[in-house]
């Protein structure tokens, strides 16, 4: 009976999430702020009147429109919807998955491009980025023409380092690559630069958004836009009904809102600035410049672990990076969250280290 499950999800652990119990949630780059109270009569009102005896519209048109016309996604081009990023690299990978067939990603990276690797039945190429988390172009361009990769993943700022990475790098990757090329942008409201212009410049592009980090996690909404004969083929991997009704109506109420959650990434990089600045005022630290709503930092002085686990003590979660190792080794990632809490975060640091 052990050889039921496959032997590479055998292999697996299953992606954890720590419960934050009471502490300051700074482990999960989400937005800290909740829906402002002016807008919840009419957000709720609508939420009454969502029919949720009835299967939601199965295409979620009308949201797709209104997401298509906010990303300012080009003409000529095409959208499919997800449950959150994660369902869309996975009906990516569903759909290319042959035995042979490759994806690749620089690493660090976002876990879920090797985990969905595995899950699809895929071989996963990680190549390393270089120690000041730059690409490697040499070994990336190498490993393209070696491997062919059906997929490659270009996380646009990178997670968990929080740098973008160099737009010619990139297009020269897109122009090297036979298989498709993804860039995922699933922190551009901090980043504030985009490929999504380029859409139809290049037959192999997508660009990948979600908007968790605009403050809507809880919704699981993720967008993939691209030429249509890709998206269109795609569009039969996903699951009928993927986004249920209740996320249809608020991601379209919000939308038409988008100004306060503007406002919102505003402030936290504003804050972003100033938590970068208190964090270099920490001699034990090495902190890298972000373009996304987290930050990393580098242990010089002391042990990473030690830290993390005093400053839980101190009610303050945050990202232990150190156990992935190479060039994460004493690492932290800390979200950039309010002026309180990022005050109780320096705070509880000045304890930590002291």
């Amino acid at each position: 009976m052990s050889d039921i499950i496959r032997a590479e999800i055998r292999a697996l652990n299953a992606y954890h999430v720590a419960d934050p119990g009471e502490m300051i949630k700074l482990d999960a780059m989400e937005n800290p702020y909740h829906m402002p109270e002016a807008l919840k009569p009419e957000w709720l009102s609508l939420i009454a009147q969502a029919e949720i005896n009835r299967y939601p519209d199965p295409s979620a048109q009308a949201l797709s429109k209104a997401l298509m016309e906010y990303m300012e996604v080009p003409e000529d081009n095409s959208i499919v919807l997800g449950n959150g990023s994660d369902e869309l690299i996975q009906i990516m990978a569903l759909a290319v998955s042959q035995p042979g067939r490759k994806i690749m990603a620089p690493e660090p990276g976002f876990v879920m491009y090797r985990m969905i690797a595995k899950f699809a039945g895929m071989e996963y190429l990680g190549v390393p980025l270089k120690e000041d988390f730059s690409l490697d172009m040499p070994a990336m361009l190498k490993a393209i023409k070696q491997h062919q990769p059906t997929l490659i993943f270009l996380a646009y700022p990178n997670n968990p380092t929080g740098n973008l990475f160099a737009e010619d790098d990139i297009v020269e990757i897109i122009k090297a690559a036979d298989g498709l090329v993804v860039v995922d942008e699933a922190y551009h409201p901090f980043a504030c630069t985009s490929f999504m212009s380029r859409l139809g410049e290049f037959e192999n592009l997508l660009v990948m958004r979600t908007v968790s980090k605009m403050g809507l996690a809880g919704l699981r909404l993720g967008l993939l836009a691209g030429p249509a004969k890709w998206i269109s083929e795609f569009d039969k991997v996903r699951l009928p009904y993927n986004i249920n009704i209740l996320t249809q109506v608020t991601a379209e109420f919000a939308l038409k809102h988008n100004n306060v959650f503007e406002e919102q990434a505003a402030s936290i990089r504003q804050q972003r600035d100033w938590l970068f600045d208190e964090l270099q005022s920490f001699t034990q630290f090495q902190v890298f410049a972000s373009r996304a709503n987290f930050i990393l930092l580098r242990v010089l002085e002391g042990d990473a672990t030690l830290i993390f686990e005093c400053l839980k003590e101190q009610g303050v979660l945050i990202k232990n990076m150190h156990p992935a190792e190479g060039v994460l080794s004493q690492c932290l990632r800390v979200t950039v969250s309010t002026e309180e809490e990022n005050q109780a975060l320096i705070s509880a640091l000045d304890e930590c280290v002291k």
